[in-house]
Formats: structure tokens, C-alpha cells, sequence
């Protein structure tokens, strides 16, 4: 009997003993609590209720991994290089999530969209910073994926659906203003995939446009600069061909590649986003004049 109460009085001193002691071990300053992980973690939540009720501009981005970016990207590492038109602005660049929460864009946007492969710089950034200034708070929805041929983003597909499903969670917070699209490279292996390139872009653009309850949405294409040379060229008639409401492009050729001779560099990229952002000021920007960038050689074509 005496043995058990020793014991028990002797954990119930060292218990008390624990509680006095340890909290000025673990943290002698209490104000250091304001700086631990559940702090940072409500501060966090905070940001992004905030991000939610802003108002934005939403532009999707989709197509392959030249949209997805790998910008900076040798034997599956990123060089962690921004430049700085595509450096972060918390303020007033904003980016869908893959959980479907707006948080600050900056790059690679699409790290958790294209994860399985490595993704560097892509022209999402230099584009926002491009137009922000004009269009007011961006919301970026990436949704590329690299190595994905035009079949499989035919509605039903995973890749549609999920582009269709981002965006509609997107325009709960804003208004989607265009379409950013730049794919095609996977189709120019095979003569059938190159020739029937026009068909399903036209099919695709018009399932988007009526999925998302909006008949006239800007598309601006990126028309392709690599691939398979047999058929390349193929598919960029195709693509520079199309005919319909709101659709321009952007010609790619021209602009560096990478080693891989597939996917362009960093400096390329920042090209394409100011491209890309010409493009919608020219043509879907209100009466405003598009604008230019010292170095920049390209110009957006309409059809």
C-alpha cells in the first residue's frame, strides 16, 4: 500500500513540477507566442477571406506545358530566377489554388495544377503585371498541364472538366474576361491529330463558351513555335485559321527555346505574357492602346 501512494504522490509532484517550469523553458518571452505556426496559420486565413471579397478579373490559363511554364527548368530542376516582370504584386495579382482558394500569384503559377511535372516561368505573370494597371485586381486560374493533346480536353474529359469547374469557382469572386490558351505541340506527331487540330479547337471553344454561360468570351491563342516538324505547320495553319467571334492569336515562332529545342526559355516567356497582354488591351481592352516593352519583336495578329 505504501509503495503505490509513493509512486503516485511522486507523479503528481513532477506533474506540477512540468507545469511551472517547462512553459519558461519552452518560451521565456510570452510575447513570442504571437509568432508561432497557429498564429501564422490564422493570419493566413485572414488573407485569403480577404483575397475572396476583392473583386477581380479573372483570366484562365490553359493548354499545355509551354502555358504551364518551364521557364528556368534543366533536367527537371528550376533555377528559382524571376524577372522582374514577373516578380509578385499581393495587391493586385491573385491566383486560383488547387483547392480553390485566391492567394497571392507568383511563380510557378501552376506548381500545384502540373504536378507531376517540374514548372518554372510561363507568360502568366508578365501578363498580369502587364495589364493590371489598366484592368484593375487579376485573378489567374491555372489550369495547363504539359504532354496533353487537344482530345483530352473534349468535355467529359478530366482536364475539361476540371478547367470548366475552376473557372465557374473563379467567377463566384469576379468576371472572367478571356481565355489564355497555348497547346498544340502534342498534335503535331501524326497527320490525323494535325488535320483534325481546327475541328476540335472550334468544338472546344464553343463547349467552354456555353458551359460558362458566356457566348462571346475572349479566347487569344498562342499559335505553337515547337513540336514534331513534320506536322507542326499544320497545326499552326489550323490554329491562325480559325474563324470565329473573339478569337485572336499570338505567333510563338520566333521566340527562344530551351536545350530541348521544345519549351521556351525564361526570357521567352516574359515576351509571350507582354504578347499575350497587347493582344487583349488591342482588342478586348476597351478603346485603350496596347502597349509595348523595349526588346519585344512580336506583334499580336487577328484574324
Amino acid at each position: 500500500m505504501v509503495l503505490p501512494l509513493i509512486r503516485t504522490l511522486f507523479f503528481i509532484y513532477t506533474e506540477k513540477l512540468q507545469f511551472h517550469i517547462l512553459p519558461s523553458i519552452i518560451s521565456p518571452d510570452p510575447t513570442n507566442i504571437i509568432s508561432t505556426k497557429p498564429q501564422s496559420t490564422m493570419e493566413t486565413g485572414n488573407s485569403t477571406q480577404e483575397h475572396s471579397q476583392t473583386k477581380k478579373n479573372i483570366f484562365i490559363l490553359s493548354g499545355q506545358s509551354n502555358m504551364a511554364g518551364r521557364g528556368g527548368v534543366r533536367n527537371h530542376h528550376w533555377d528559382a530566377a524571376v524577372p522582374p516582370e514577373c516578380l509578385p504584386d499581393p495587391s493586385s495579382v491573385l491566383r486560383l489554388d488547387a483547392h480553390l482558394h485566391w492567394q497571392p500569384a507568383r511563380e510557378p503559377l501552376h506548381a500545384d495544377i502540373d504536378a507531376k511535372k517540374t514548372c518554372g516561368v510561363g507568360p502568366g505573370m508578365s501578363f498580369a503585371n502587364a495589364v493590371k494597371e489598366r484592368v484593375g485586381v487579376i485573378g489567374l486560374v491555372p489550369c495547363a498541364v504539359g504532354g496533353t493533346a487537344i482530345k483530352e480536353w473534349a468535355r467529359g474529359k478530366h482536364l475539361y472538366e476540371s478547367m470548366v469547374r475552376r473557372a465557374k469557382a473563379a467567377a463566384g469572386h469576379g468576371e472572367i474576361k478571356a481565355v489564355l490558351w497555348y497547346q498544340g505541340e502534342s498534335d503535331t506527331s501524326s497527320q490525323h491529330d494535325a488535320e483534325a487540330y481546327k475541328v476540335n479547337m472550334e468544338t472546344l471553344i464553343h463547349n467552354v463558351r456555353l458551359d460558362l454561360h458566356s457566348p462571346s468570351l475572349p479566347i487569344i491563342q498562342v499559335a505553337i513555335a515547337s513540336g514534331g516538324e513534320k506536322y507542326m505547320e499544320t497545326v499552326r495553319e489550323a490554329q491562325k485559321s480559325i474563324d470565329l467571334p473573339n478569337v485572336v492569336w499570338v505567333d510563338a515562332k520566333g521566340l527562344e527555346l530551351g536545350l530541348d529545342n521544345l519549351h521556351l526559355t525564361t526570357g521567352a516567356q516574359v515576351q509571350l505574357g507582354h504578347m499575350l497582354a497587347d493582344a487583349y488591351l488591342k482588342h478586348f481592352g476597351s478603346t485603350q492602346q496596347p502597349i509595348s516593352y523595349p526588346g519585344d519583336c512580336h506583334e499580336s495578329r487577328d484574324l
